[in-house]
């Protein structure tokens, strides 16, 4: 596709991602695939993760799981964690989704619908969502999974992890034959007493390492990339972009690439944001515009139609979040519909 910006995603770098999860944690990878799959495209991504194995899916909004439904068909199970809101177990049952239930009046509204098959969140710590354990209900008829998130599995150190761990080993031991999820990305990593009976990643299929850092084991998924529109020569003393934000001091010659806020790349790059563009690693210069940036290629042979690789297996995805002060999550959630995706 010939577009001036475009996100590339490689579905073989997704599924061997997808099975070093798996060799991980030694237990199946239910994926996460809210938020359109990172970003990525979530028809796309949850389709060839089924092709390699995954039954079992997970989405944050009922939207969201009708959506994927549609593109994927009756075989998979897919889990909403936003669970049974007000007035949406008529769609969760029309879609054939399983709610996550995170409070007494989420199942309320699931049993006054009838029940059915559906999971329980512990909140053992996060305090986001989820029934505390001293508040969970009694085993009930329709109950799959019960599950539970890790606070700070990115950080392996962190005492809390053991913490959560063992709450929620004790929690779900109330709730024999559910299937048992807790570790997310980075707790696929943190050892076997993690894994439980399933893993639920969601960054580290997308290219993101487990401690926000990249990782050999993870290999880039996504490519950002943009056209260079236009070479100029700016003489020392002069100024790019708004606000005058980059003073020449010297004679540089500078690449307007093709993409900007419009298109997901954060404001936050200017000042630290790198590109990489004619087989080196370059600063963006001067403010992000809503649709283009600018970029130093003083010394390089880069010519109009070349492109610049804002993250990707040159620019290494976490390393491009922590140069806008963020992290992988934000950046790919962050690129915008009129990036065209392209699978290969």
């Amino acid at each position: 596709m010939d577009a001036p910006a475009t996100l590339t995603v490689d579905l073989s770098a997704l599924a061997a991602n997808f099975h070093a999860l798996e060799a991980a944690g030694g237990v199946p990878v239910h994926p996460v695939v809210k938020a359109d799959g990172y970003g990525l495209g979530a028809a796309a991504c949850a389709g060839r993760l089924m092709a390699e194995g995954a039954r079992t899916f997970f989405v944050a909004r009922t939207s969201e799981g009708e959506r994927l439904r549609a593109a994927l068909g009756a075989e998979p199970l897919i889990y909403v964690l936003d669970g049974c809101l007000t007035a949406r177990a008529a769609r969760l049952k029309a879609a054939d989704l399983r709610p996550v239930l995170n409070t007494g009046a989420q199942l309320a509204e699931w049993r006054a619908a009838g029940g059915g098959p559906c999971g329980l969140q512990i909140d053992t710590g996060m305090n986001r969502l989820g029934f505390r354990p001293e508040d969970a209900p009694e085993p009930f008829p329709g109950l799959e999974m019960v599950l539970s998130h890790l606070a700070c599995a990115d950080d392996p150190s962190e005492p809390m992890n053991a913490r959560q761990r063992d709450a929620f080993a004790a929690a779900a031991a109330r709730y024999p034959g559910a299937v048992r999820s807790f570790a997310n990305s980075g707790g696929a990593f943190l050892g076997p007493g993690y894994a439980f009976d399933a893993l639920r990643p969601g960054i580290c299929l997308y290219g993101g390492g487990p401690e926000g850092r990249p990782d050999p084991r993870i290999r880039p998924v996504a490519r950002l990339t943009a056209e260079v529109l236009q070479v100029r020569e700016v003489p020392t003393g002069e100024t790019v972009g708004y606000s005058r934000g980059f003073l020449a001091g010297s004679p540089r010659r500078i690449a307007t690439c093709a993409t900007g806020y419009a298109d997901g790349v954060l404001r936050a790059y200017s000042p630290k944001g790198l590109v990489f563009v004619g087989g080196e690693t370059r600063p963006i210069v001067g403010r992000v515009s809503m649709d283009v940036c600018a970029v130093d290629i003083t010394g390089l042979e880069v010519a109009v139609g070349d492109r610049a690789e804002l993250f990707g297996p040159n620019r290494m995805l976490d390393d491009a979040a922590a140069a806008a002060g963020t992290i992988s999550y934000e950046l790919l959630t962050s690129v915008t519909a009129r990036v065209p995706r392209i699978y290969v």
